[in-house]
């Protein structure tokens, strides 16, 4: 039986180096979950990697996490600033975790701000997004990234 995106079968998956640095850097990345009437929704986030699976948080009620609570196929897609042409988009399935949120929120301002995360607003519950790669395309997937010679052609 033949699954979306691997949910009837997934295979592990391991990202390359070149993708890993650029999850590894404070790059901003893009998530984008399917929408209730099937349209894109796509969001600027903050992201971790554990080994080859991608972590980021959001609050709980958010439209990215009822999104993915209710179809888990997801794309992020990071890039270099400094070389916008070296990038990585990943295709995987996402599942929201309780189990410290809190944590992540504050490693992952770290990473993007040098502080900890300071926008903390009373009822709100911090969630963690987990998304396992099953698919992985762009620059930093081949051996060689791209240089483009022309941008305003692109």
């Amino acid at each position: 039986m033949r699954g979306v995106l691997g949910h009837a079968r997934r295979m592990t998956f391991v990202l390359t180096a070149a993708a890993r640095a650029l999850f590894d850097g404070p790059n901003f990345a893009v998530l984008s979950t399917i929408g209730r009437d099937g349209s894109p929704h796509s969001s600027v986030v903050w992201v971790e990697r554990e080994v080859d699976h991608l972590l980021l948080a959001t609050v709980q009620g958010r439209q990215k996490e009822r999104d993915i609570r209710r179809d888990p196929r997801v794309s992020v897609t990071v890039f270099d600033p400094a070389r916008p042409y070296h990038y990585v988009e990943v295709r995987g399935l996402a599942t929201v975790e309780f189990t410290d949120a809190d944590a992540l929120n504050d490693r992952l301002a770290r990473k993007y701000t040098g502080e900890d995360f300071k926008y903390h607003r009373p009822g709100q519950v911090r969630v963690a997004v987990r998304i396992e790669p099953v698919h992985a395309t762009g620059s930093a997937v081949r051996a060689v990234a791209p240089e483009p010679t022309d941008t305003a052609a692109r």
